[in-house]
């Protein structure tokens, strides 16, 4: 029961991620080192899968699938979106210093776990760095505004749900570029259920596809994967910086003459919170098991 709380309690972590455009759940997922189960999940839905549900196997199913992860790791994802999703967007408005100031703890406190993961060689150092520019000018192209036709709502959720999958890229982020953002959310609000069927079709596809891409590129050249991924985890950095004017970076000098403060106290505070959490979720595992394993003398 506790491996399937800590599933849980590490989809709402992703699912938090996933609110703010410029976090990705993929992000945490490869932090916590439930990114490779996740893919190998995903790409369970084959042939294989089908003839299972095709002669009513249904616990072989859930076996292959890994039901009992997917289901855990889904449930803490909408239950963080649902109950978060107010009080993030409000930090968004009101106060962004502090939050994004969480998020940089919670991902810069994790690092030197993530590059320790892979053994070093210049090609692999020169994957990290190839992936920490790409993040880098990703996060600085300026949103497109548009009128979307039916089949854009279709690519939009193909590459949104790749750059979720994707550590670094935030998918949310990419549907400002696209200019998908806003006509998304309106779609949401008003359950305009033609449009919102295409984005989830997209989206669907783009799971099916992009997870098995990422599985083979892990299988055959793994550690080099991991740097490219690490880098790109790095380079997103850029997106999240606590002071922003119009999603411009400044000094925190400069944030203060337009905002009055530049919330540094609040910054450090939200900065050691989010060092703090990151943390307590990579030893959940090993507190849950040191508990069992206490029980059990």
């Amino acid at each position: 029961m506790k491996k399937y709380a800590q599933w849980m309690v590490k989809g709402a972590a992703m699912g938090m991620a996933d609110i703010v455009p410029g976090i990705s759940g993929g992000t945490i997922a490869f932090i916590l080192g439930i990114y490779e189960r996740f893919l190998q999940a995903l790409t369970s839905f084959n042939l294989q899968a089908l003839k299972h549900l095709s002669g009513f196997r249904f616990k072989a199913l859930w076996q292959h699938i890994d039901g009992a992860f997917l289901l855990s790791l889904f449930g803490g994802i909408l239950i963080a979106i649902f109950s978060l999703a107010n009080l993030i967007t409000f930090m968004l408005e009101h106060h962004p210093v502090p939050l994004w100031s969480f998020f940089n703890g919670l991902i810069l406190a994790s690092f030197p776990l993530l590059i320790s993961k892979f053994k070093w060689s210049a090609y692999r150092a020169g994957l990290f760095v190839a992936g920490a520019v790409a993040a880098m000018l990703i996060t600085t192209l300026t949103p497109m505004h548009t009128n979307p036709s039916y089949w854009m709502f279709l690519g939009a959720g193909f590459i949104s749900i790749c750059a979720m999958m994707l550590p670094g890229i935030s998918g949310s982020f990419l549907l400002l570029i696209m200019g998908m953002y806003a006509p998304i959310t309106t779609a949401v609000s008003e359950l305009n259920l033609l449009p919102l069927g295409i984005f989830a079709t997209g989206a669907i596809a783009g799971l099916l596809v992009f997870s098995r891409l990422l599985q083979w590129a892990l299988k055959r050249a793994h550690d080099a994967m991991l740097a490219l991924l690490s880098g790109i985890v790095l380079g997103a950095l850029f997106r999240i910086w606590p002071w922003q004017i119009d999603n411009n970076l400044v000094t925190p000098m400069r944030y203060a003459e337009v905002h009055l403060s530049a919330d540094i106290g609040w910054a450090i505070v939200a900065f050691v919170l989010g060092a703090g959490l990151i943390q307590l979720l990579l030893h959940l595992e090993q507190l849950f098991n040191g508990e069992q394993d206490a029980s059990n003398h």
